[in-house]
């Protein structure tokens, strides 16, 4: 079978697993749709939570982006890993201890007020939409070139699978669906980078393999290699770091503190049946995602050395399939500067403009360069996001591993995106509508608001993937830094500091979210300033800004907490039980709002 074939067997067979099990789990209460209705085993949750979280950011786009970055891409591995240790240690057995659905609900009970609750609702929905606009686009680029088809209909074909299993089954369906997501995206990146690992170095272990010898005779390890590699081009060397130190500290409290801010992730505490399952599912949520965040960097270099070796010096004529294959699709792109045939790679931009969109190629075969060349000696235009998904064909694989990439890419990607649009329609249906706006509505009314909530919000996320405001780590980043600059502050001070009334909360947490979205608007869409630290506040890149839209929450909250009326006696024996250790607590909490 050819690989197109095979990509549409591998993808059609999952796709057709993970809309069995959202049938066959169908959610039938309020509870099972929100929740799961809490009796998910440990280790399922942590399986399950590992996929919620590791999106296309993790599959598709981290290992790329360390590809092109090298040491400075790290901060998105120490980072992100680092976040679920202070979720395990400070808020997940904490919030499944007060017992309720949302986010939104604790806030809103914590602080005893209806516009807390909805400035957390507004301040979700903008995370979450954030987040699965990278998604969505992720989905699109495997359908682009795998199945052969525009990255819009891949969009909306990923929107109707979402669809199936996350408005029939809600949380009942998407955990078990995630679990075998998990399944299928560790298989399929670990196969890959085994096998790429024993052809560059002779070590199926791709952890070992990054520090080893390549085996071409030249007994230069692999990083030794990609850095005289690198700077025989022109490029800096792959070891070396080129982030101020403050961004790189930004950077990575932001995407901390996002991770243990990020909803559709805390959410999944809630589903275990005993406090201290959430503390486990976080320990098994580690050590799910290590086996990926490990191999990441090996896969990085591994594709950059395979690239270049690939591409530099080739004749356009005679270039690999791959590269012609990516090049239709608009994420690689060549521009002959000087007429020689020859494909050149080294440093600077191949293209003015939008070089994802920099050459076509029509029907007869003729090259139309849309964009005008730039004053350097790089010809080749490469979308970061498409390196673990080219990794295979470019290093010569079968198949079947091409084709299983597809499906750990779609895979990836479709579980993240159930998980953030499941506390899109929750926060809708339950925060705003039963809590807030309809308080009378029954049980079934809530739960056909719910899906009538997360139809409309995969509409959304769809227009969101076919027009992304950025690549998929970037605007994944985004996310984790509007995160934690809005509800990580507030759910912190909330378990572990009494004297936080709703005034402080309520002001902290708009201050945050204000000053972090406007922050990330204005220097990705009014003034870029892309490499260009001078522009940027202390030096601190929009990836890294939500660190010190955190800080800006606490002290504002802190200080207008000293001028508002004391918490109420009754929310802080809330506090107060929240932290007392038990073994378990009812579904239950004092609605004061």
């Amino acid at each position: 079978m050819d690989v197109l074939t095979l990509t549409y067997l591998f993808v059609g067979g999952s796709f057709a697993l993970y809309i069995g099990i959202a049938v066959w789990s169908r959610a039938s209460s309020t509870e099972e749709f929100y929740i799961a209705g809490g009796h998910v085993h440990p280790i399922a949750n942590g399986m399950a939570t590992a996929a919620d979280w590791m999106s296309a950011a993790s599959f598709i786009s981290m290992a790329g982006i360390i590809a092109f970055m090298g040491y400075d891409g790290t901060v998105y591995l120490m980072g992100w890993t680092g976040g679920y240790v202070l979720l395990a240690l400070l808020l997940a057995p904490y919030l499944r201890k007060f017992g309720e659905f949302t986010v939104p609900d604790f806030i809103g009970s914590r602080y005893y007020s209806n516009t807390a609750r909805v400035v957390a609702v507004i301040s979700l929905i903008l995370i979450s939409f954030t987040y699965v606009a990278g998604q969505m686009r992720g989905v699109g680029i495997v359908f682009s070139n795998f199945l052969d088809v525009p990255i819009d209909v891949g969009v909306v074909i990923g929107m109707a699978v979402v669809f199936m299993y996350a408005v029939l089954g809600g949380m009942k369906g998407i955990t078990y669906t995630q679990v075998a997501q998990y399944c299928v995206m560790i298989f399929a990146y670990l196969v890959p980078a085994i096998f790429i690992s024993m052809l560059i170095t002779g070590i199926p272990i791709p952890q070992l393999g990054l520090g080893a010898e390549v085996a071409d005779g030249s007994g230069l390890t692999v990083l030794d290699k990609l850095d005289s590699t690198l700077v025989e081009l022109g490029f800096g060397p792959y070891t070396d770091g080129n982030k101020a130190t403050i961004d790189v500290f930004a950077i990575t409290l932001a995407l901390m503190i996002g991770t243990a801010g990020l909803p559709h992730v805390i959410v999944r505490f809630f589903t275990v049946p005993k406090v201290s399952d959430a503390r486990k599912s976080a320990g098994y949520a580690l050590l799910f995602i290590a086996v990926l965040y490990t191999t990441a960097p090996a896969v990085g270099a591994f594709a950059r050395l395979n690239f270049i070796d690939t591409v530099q010096g080739s004749q356009y004529s005679t270039v690999d399939s791959w590269f012609k294959n990516w090049e239709r699709v608009g994420l690689i792109g060549w521009l002959d500067k000087n007429n020689d045939g020859v494909i050149q790679y080294a440093p600077g931009a191949a293209f003015e403009g939008a070089p994802r969109y920099g050459s076509e190629i029509g029907a007869s075969g003729e090259r139309a360069i849309l964009n005008t060349p730039t004053a350097n000696d790089n010809e080749v235009y490469v979308d970061r996001d498409i390196m673990v998904l080219a990794n295979p064909e470019i290093a010569g694989l079968p198949d079947w591993v091409i084709a299983l990439v597809a499906a750990g890419g779609l895979a990836a990607a479709l579980s993240t995106a159930a998980g953030l649009l499941l506390v899109i329609s929750t926060s809708i249906s339950h925060d705003l509508l039963k809590k807030t706006m309809a308080k009378g509505l029954s049980d079934r009314q809530e739960l056909r608001y719910a899906r009538i909530s997360a139809a409309v919000a995969i509409a959304i996320a769809g227009y969101l993937g076919i027009n992304p405001p950025g690549f998929v780590t970037q605007v994944v980043a985004f996310a984790f830094g509007l995160a934690a600059a809005s509800l990580f502050p507030a759910i912190l001070m909330g378990i572990f500091y009494k004297g936080m009334n709703k005034e402080g909360a309520i002001t902290g947490m708009v201050v945050g979210l204000v000053f972090t979205f406007a922050y990330i608007f204005y220097f990705k869409f009014i003034a870029p300033a892309d490499n260009n630290a001078e522009h940027w506040w202390f030096g601190i890149s929009p990836e890294g800004i939500g660190a010190l839209g955190a800080l800006f929450n606490f002290t504002v909250a802190f200080v207008v907490s000293r001028f508002g009326k004391p918490v109420p006696g009754e929310v802080q024996k809330m506090v107060d039980n929240i932290r007392i250790p038990r073994a378990a607590n009812p579904r239950s909490a004092p609605d004061t709002s």
